[in-house]
């Protein structure tokens, strides 16, 4: 948008002198009119777009300048007026009558009688030694008007001196370096530093963030002593982090030039500056420099329940799985945002109880004082017939992206009162955990709910002898990533419970390797050699995780290699497939770990020659020049061929910043006696147990049993009916970012980027005694929406671009063992669906008389399916599997 006025502007037309007061700036001579001409534009497109194909507006205009007042003891306190006119609105790309929207159109019909003339309203300025002390207009006049005037008034700050200042303008309070050269001054502005009253928000999860680029720089010139011109330009690109090519990218423009110099008004004699604004029109207020905050109108806007009405199809369970949901997830946060709590509650109630879990999903994500006060009326953790809304409300606070002390306030006070379910109590405080967690990554880390929830999940383990609440605090704990914690869950690594120690190692892991100290090192070296005590399987190959993941030493490494031929043979198998795996994927510990190796004690054809059906192994499933996803599959069995603990991971890394977005852990245990075998070492009086953990998005989820004790797998036994068990379903709001960008123009742009996830993770496990055969399966179903929204919204124009990507897929991962011979035959299988994936790019330019131009891009693709590759010796058993089948 480009603002074309002819100002006399104290900032283009004087030699910047420097006075006692420091830098001087711009004087303006007595009875001297000076005539500037001055255009302003703004441009939204892609970040490689060029100027032809942009969508924005030019503002043109003559501005008049003239001294008013100078103190008599400082020629560099002075107080100019400025008169704006001639006022002309055009588009800013070259394009056909029939696609201007500005065709024919007058400057009034566009502003408006009022607007026109408040922004023809004669306004003042106060220049104290080059910079704008004070800003005078009427109280009256719009903030978009008032705030385009002072975008004029920003150009009048200028110093003849090189060096760092802070000064105030339409952008804020921001740091300025000066670079004063022959005839020309240029200003640079830090955007990054700039203070203001409208701040935004955005993900915490950098790879699921978004980041920006931002530039202004302003050139001076200056000739015979006066400034002649003053050029501006600003940039800012924004653009979603894990695929670059999701941008959006806003320029502008101001230009101001000395037309002529021509005789003037005398100045006016009085005390100070407020005496002789008063004198001149009482009307004139100061109303400070730095921007208003411009209230959009929304005329003819759908209320909540209309925009629900329409979209409530698509809340339904079998929308979940198509982009549709995850899109119209995304539209309906946007109206809860601006909707109270009474509209949010209306739309709550006249759900149907099929969608109202979707509902809930988007109603927490919205992360508002009404949402959440919505919420907090609606739900009743007294009522047993609610537990899924509870758990689903629960789950989109511990996914929120931008939570406050409140939202964590709510869970203590919910933890207070009456949970009818022990489920739900433990998901309140294993959620309190990821709250805590990312409100001290922003820094509340002493905010007092924050402390009393701290102290209370860090003395939890302790306070209890009940398993489930020992195991609910460390799982909070787990989630909140304390560095406080590290020394608790290094205790409870050595318990005699294993599901204690398996939390806790797990735990470990999630750390910096910076905080875990050598103190941790050898607790955990312990539990792998089981120098205290025995120790199960699976603990034992969690602390060799730990080892290998937490910068090991020479011999922690040379020591684990000489265990490899001594540990109990499924664990043997596991540890050669770890240590080749680490190997063969280039991890960090692939350096001491060769190392190592060089000793043929260490490392000979005896001890890597174990068998076993054990394995781990790391793939890329995905990579580009943005962002790389990597699968890691663990699989330990018991040395009767039954499923120890089946450990799936997806990774996410960008721009040096990682997210674990999935785990899926099936863990089973005690289940020897099914088929007449004898128990590993350590695991002789374990009861009969599965189950399955997942942690999504680095939050750990609250876990489920399949079942538990003899009885009870014995039921599930007979009554399986091979229908996986959901572990998550729902809506999740990923990327989350809102920001305010006030340009140096006056102009404000607005930018909002959010991605939505439809989820369904489910998993399941069948044991056939006849067919002397099990099998396990993840299954997991998503499909993804990522959008971007810059707009320019003035009360006469509105422009913008949407940038958005969606695709849907689904990832399975099998397992079958069969277990009628040893070593027993196990085939892994991890299968991606051959699925869609679309993007688009939508411009647009409008006007409130409903005159439209939109410009719409994009293409879509199917992408082919494929089956993850493992280690050869799993391709080979397959074979057999399937073979075997015939």
């Amino acid at each position: 948008m480009v603002l074309q006025v002819s100002v006399s502007s104290t900032c283009l037309i004087f030699l910047c002198r420097t006075s006692s007061a420091g830098a001087a700036g711009p004087r303006l001579n007595n009875d001297q009119l000076y005539k500037f001409s001055y255009t302003t534009e703004v441009l939204v497109d892609r970040a490689k777009g060029s100027k032809d194909g942009s969508v924005g507006y030019r503002i043109s205009s003559d501005v008049d300048v003239n001294l008013v007042w100078r103190d008599p003891s400082s020629k560099d306190d002075q107080l100019i007026q400025l008169v704006i006119s001639n006022v002309k609105i055009k588009s800013v790309a070259q394009r056909s009558a029939k696609k201007n929207i500005f065709q024919g159109a007058t400057t009034q019909s566009l502003l408006g009688e009022n607007k026109l003339a408040a922004l023809e309203r004669p306004f003042m300025v106060h220049l104290k030694n080059g910079k704008v002390s004070s800003f005078y207009c009427y109280k009256a006049e719009p903030a978009s008007i008032k705030n385009l005037k002072r975008g004029v008034a920003s150009l009048l700050q200028v110093q003849s001196r090189s060096g760092k200042v802070i000064e105030n303008d339409v952008s804020g309070r921001c740091t300025v370096e000066y670079k004063a050269a022959q005839g020309q001054v240029t200003r640079t502005k830090a955007l990054e530093t700039c203070k203001t009253a409208e701040t935004g928000f955005t993900t915490y999860i950098q790879v699921l963030g978004v980041s920006g680029e931002s530039s202004s720089v302003t050139v001076f010139t200056l000739e015979d002593g006066f400034i002649k011109s003053a050029t501006a330009k600003e940039t800012h690109i924004l653009a979603v982090n894990a695929r670059r090519t999701t941008a959006a990218k806003i320029v502008s423009r101001q230009n101001l030039t000395l037309v002529t110099i021509e005789t003037g008004p005398f100045e006016v004699a009085g005390k100070n500056v407020a005496s002789v604004v008063k004198s001149l029109d009482e009307k004139l207020y100061a109303v400070g420099v730095t921007a208003e905050k411009v209230k959009s109108q929304c005329k003819g806007c759908q209320s909540l329940f209309e925009h629900w009405q329409e979209v409530q199809k698509q809340f339904e369970p079998d929308s979940l799985s198509k982009a549709i949901a995850p899109r119209r997830f995304l539209a309906l946060i946007q109206s809860i945002r601006k909707a109270s709590k009474d509209e949010i509650l209306q739309v709550l109630k006249s759900s149907t109880k099929t969608a109202l879990p979707q509902v809930v999903d988007a109603v927490t994500s919205s992360q508002t004082p009404a949402s959440l006060d919505a919420m907090l009326q609606f739900l009743n953790f007294a009522d047993p017939k609610g537990l899924v809304l509870q758990e689903r409300f629960l789950y989109a606070c511990g996914f929120s992206s931008h939570p406050n002390e409140r939202m964590l306030q709510a869970l203590v006070d919910i933890s207070k009162g009456k949970i009818v379910s022990n489920d739900i109590k433990e998901s309140v405080v294993i959620i309190m955990g990821a709250l805590v967690h990312k409100l001290c990554q922003k820094g509340g880390c002493e905010l007092p709910t924050v402390v009393e929830v701290k102290k209370m999940i860090l003395e939890g383990p302790d306070s209890t002898q009940v398993e489930s609440d020992v195991q609910m605090y460390l799982l909070a704990l787990k989630n909140s990533l304390l560095p406080e914690a590290i020394p608790l869950f290094s205790k409870y690594a050595e318990s005699e419970v294993g599901a204690y120690c398996t939390i806790s190692l797990t735990a470990l892991q999630r750390y910096d390797v910076a905080l875990i100290t050598d103190e941790v090192k050898q607790t955990v070296n312990r539990v792998y050699h089981q120098n205290h005590r025995v120790y199960e399987k699976n603990v034992r190959a969690a602390a060799a995780d730990v080892v290998f993941s937490s910068n090991p030493s020479y011999m922690e490494v040379k020591n684990m290699l000489l265990s490899i031929g001594n540990l109990p043979r499924e664990l043997n198998k596991y540890m050669l497939s770890k240590v080749n795996d680490i190997l063969h994927f280039e991890m960090p510990a692939s350096k001491i770990l060769r190392q190592a190796m060089k000793d043929m004690i260490s490392h000979n054809y005896d001890r890597f020659s174990k068998v076993g059906s054990s394995s781990a192994f790391s793939g890329f499933m995905a990579r580009t020049a943005d962002a790389t996803t990597t699968y890691s599959l663990d699989i330990l069995y018991s040395g009767s061929g039954v499923l120890r603990r089946s450990n799936m991971n997806i990774y996410a890394a960008s721009n040096g910043a990682m997210l674990h977005g999935l785990q899926v852990a099936i863990e089973a245990q005690g289940m020897e006696s099914l088929i007449a075998a004898k128990p590993d070492e350590g695991e002789e009086d374990l009861e009969s147990f599965a189950g399955m953990s997942a942690l999504l998005f680095d939050v750990q989820l609250r876990p489920v049993t399949f079942f538990k004790g003899y009885s009870d797998l014995m039921s599930k036994m007979f009554s399986m009916s091979g229908e996986p068990m959901n572990v998550v379903k729902g809506l999740i709001l990923l990327t989350d970012h809102s920001q305010v960008i006030q340009l140096q123009s006056g102009l404000k742009a607005n930018a909002e980027f959010q991605g939505g996830l439809a989820i369904d993770i489910s998993g399941g496990m069948e044991v056939s005694l006849w067919y002397r055969e099990s099998k396990t399966s993840v299954n997991n179903k998503g499909a993804m929406v990522v959008t971007g929204n810059v707009t320019v919204d003035m009360d006469f124009v509105r422009t913008g671009m949407e940038v958005s990507f969606e695709t849907e897929a689904s990832l399975d991962f099998i397992t079958t063992v069969q277990f009628s011979e040893y070593p027993f035959l196990v085939c892994m299988q991890m299968d991606k669906t051959t699925f869609p994936f679309s993007e688009s790019l939508t411009k647009y330019e409008s006007l409130p008389s409903g005159k439209r131009y939109v410009s719409r891009r994009g293409h879509k693709q199917l992408l082919p399916g494929s089956e993850f590759p493992l280690h050869q010796e799993n391709s080979n058993m397959c074979k057999r599997v399937f073979d075997s089948d015939w």
